[in-house]
């Protein structure tokens, strides 16, 4: 899985350069996220401006970021979703689980 991270204002932004979170990677995606939580990292941002395409797998993967930062009171946010990825999110109704936000400027004006 392609992924890049950087360290904005003391925050960990995650962006996902595939074009597909789907069965054959969302494993690897879901170990990176639990990698870093228990490494004590405490804010995770996860971009998904290149992802075209997400299964139940990747959103278990990301459920499973989230799952696990939250027990730890961290912050587990996403941001920039392409429509039809953001569609199979509302879908699910997990759209009311994860904290999502259009870009990275709202996510950080809404830190708390």
């Amino acid at each position: 899985m392609n992924l890049n991270l950087e360290k904005i204002n003391g925050c960990n932004v995650l962006t996902i350069l595939d074009e597909r979170i789907d069965a054959h990677n969302s494993g690897e995606l879901k170990e990176y996220l639990l990698q870093m939580i228990e490494h004590g990292e405490q804010q995770i941002i996860v971009q998904l401006v290149h992802v075209r395409f997400i299964d139940s797998s990747g959103l278990g993967a990301l459920l499973s970021g989230n799952k696990h930062i939250i027990a730890k009171s961290g912050r587990f946010a996403l941001t920039n979703i392409q429509k039809q990825v953001l569609s199979m999110f509302e879908l699910t109704r997990l759209n009311r689980v994860f904290e999502i936000y259009a870009d990275l400027n709202e996510a950080f004006s809404n830190e708390g």
